[in-house]
C-alpha cells in the first residue's frame, strides 16, 4: 500500500456514511490521490467516499493518472462534453451521500458547478476530516522536511560566509543568490518569495525584497525555504554583515534569540499551542519589547508553508508526535529594524528534533 493509499484509507475510517470528499488540484488531492497538478480551467476533482475514491479528470490527464496514482477508478471526459453531466453520473455512481465536503481552495466557479449537480447535498469543508490527518506528518513526509530543511541551512551558511562583501548589494541580488545556493544544495525551487530585509524594510515582518542596497550596521532578515518531494522547509535569520548595529537591536535580537529557545523547550507532547506561543511572548515583554512582537509564535509546516497547527493564544490544542511547525518570535521597531529567528521543529515523544541547526547570531 502507497503512503497516499493508506492516507486515504485512514480519511474513508474518518467519514460519516453519508459524507464524501471532493476534491480540487491542491495539497489536499496531492496528500490523498498522490498526483500533482495545478489549478486550471477544466473541471478535476478526486472524489472520495466511505468506500471508494475516484477520479474525474480531462481526458487528456488519462495515462498520466492510471500510470501516476494508486487510485483504479479513473473517469475522463472530453472538451465538448457538459462536465456537470459527468459529475452526476459519478455522483450517482458512487452514491455520494447527503454531505459533500469541499476542498476549501477549490476555485468558485467548480463549486457552483457541484452544487447544480448534487442539488440535493449539503456542504462544508474538507478541512473537517483532513486537517486531523495532515497535522501529523508521517516519517516520510518528516525526512522530506528534515533534507529541505538541511538545503535552507547550507544556503544560510552560504550568505553569512559573504560577509563583508554582501554589503552594497541590493535586497534582491541576495535573494537570487538565496535562490540559486538553494537549488545548490539539493532544493526545488523556494517555498515561497524569498524575504530579504534590511535596515527599516526589516520591520515589515512581510517585506518581500527590492532594490534598497545593504549598508553597513544595519540588520537583514533572511526568511526562505525550498522544497524536497514537495514538502517545504522555512527559516529565518536576522544579521549584520559589517560593523555595528544599534543598541536597542542587540538587545532586541538577544530577547528573541531567548524566546525562541523557551518556546522550543515548552514543546512536547500534550502541551497547548497556546502555552508555546506564551513562552516565547513571555520573555520578549519581560525585555521590554512586547508591543512589538506583532504575529503569533509559529504555524504548521506541510505541503502548505502555512497550515495547522497555529502557535498562537487561544489555540487550545495539545501537541501531538508528528506535528511540525516553526518556532519564530520577533521584534519590529517601526522605520528602523527588526529581528526574526525562524527553526522548523519536529514534535517527539518526549519533546522535539530542532530541523534548523545554523548559529542564530547576528554576527555573520
Amino acid at each position: 500500500m502507497t503512503p497516499f493509499e493508506r492516507r486515504t484509507r485512514d480519511c474513508q475510517d474518518r467519514l460519516d456514511a453519508d459524507e464524501a470528499l471532493a476534491l480540487f488540484p491542491s495539497p489536499n488531492l496531492y496528500y490523498l490521490g498522490g498526483f500533482h497538478e495545478s489549478p486550471g480551467e477544466r473541471h478535476f476533482f478526486l472524489f472520495v467516499t466511505p468506500d471508494d475514491a475516484a477520479f474525474l479528470a480531462p481526458a487528456l490527464y488519462a495515462e498520466q493518472l492510471r500510470d501516476e496514482t494508486w487510485v483504479d477508478d479513473v473517469r475522463t471526459w472530453r472538451d465538448g462534453d457538459d462536465p456537470v453531466e459527468h459529475v452526476r453520473d459519478v455522483a450517482a455512481d458512487l452514491d455520494l451521500g447527503s454531505s459533500v465536503l469541499l476542498d476549501e481552495t477549490m476555485w468558485a466557479r467548480f463549486s457552483m458547478d457541484l452544487r447544480t449537480a448534487l442539488p440535493d447535498a449539503e456542504f462544508g469543508l474538507a478541512t473537517d476530516v483532513l486537517s486531523a490527518l495532515r497535522v501529523r506528518k508521517d516519517d516520510a513526509e518528516r525526512d522530506a522536511i528534515r533534507r529541505a530543511s538541511e538545503a535552507a541551512d547550507a544556503a544560510m551558511r552560504d550568505v553569512r560566509a559573504l560577509g563583508a562583501d554582501a554589503v552594497g548589494s541590493t535586497e534582491t541580488d541576495l535573494a537570487r543568490y538565496v535562490a540559486d545556493r538553494l537549488e545548490h544544495h539539493g532544493g526545488t525551487g523556494t517555498s515561497f518569495e524569498t524575504i530579504v530585509a534590511s535596515g527599516p524594510n526589516a520591520a515589515l515582518p512581510h517585506h518581500q525584497h527590492g532594490e534598497r542596497e545593504i549598508r553597513p550596521g544595519e540588520p537583514v532578515v533572511f526568511d526562505f525555504g525550498t522544497r524536497v518531494d514537495r514538502y517545504p522547509s522555512d527559516q529565518t535569520r536576522t544579521v549584520v554583515f559589517e560593523g555595528e548595529p544599534p543598541e536597542a537591536y542587540i538587545d532586541a535580537h538577544e530577547a528573541v534569540a531567548d524566546a525562541q529557545q523557551a518556546a522550543v523547550d515548552a514543546v512536547e507532547p500534550g502541551v497547548s499551542c497556546e502555552a508555546v506561543d506564551a513562552a516565547a511572548r513571555e520573555v520578549v515583554a519581560d525585555a521590554g519589547f512586547g508591543e512589538e512582537f506583532v504575529h503569533r509564535t509559529g504555524h504548521g509546516v506541510g505541503l502548505d508553508v502555512h497550515e495547522e497547527p497555529y502557535i498562537v493564544g487561544g489555540n487550545e490544542r495539545e501537541l501531538r508526535e508528528g506535528m511540525v511547525f516553526s518556532v519564530e518570535p520577533g521584534v519590529y521597531r517601526a522605520g528602523e529594524w527588526g529581528v526574526r529567528i525562524e527553526d522548523l521543529v519536529a514534535v517527539t515523544a518526549d519533546g522535539c528534533e530542532r530541523l534548523n541547526h545554523t548559529t542564530r547570531d547576528w554576527r555573520p
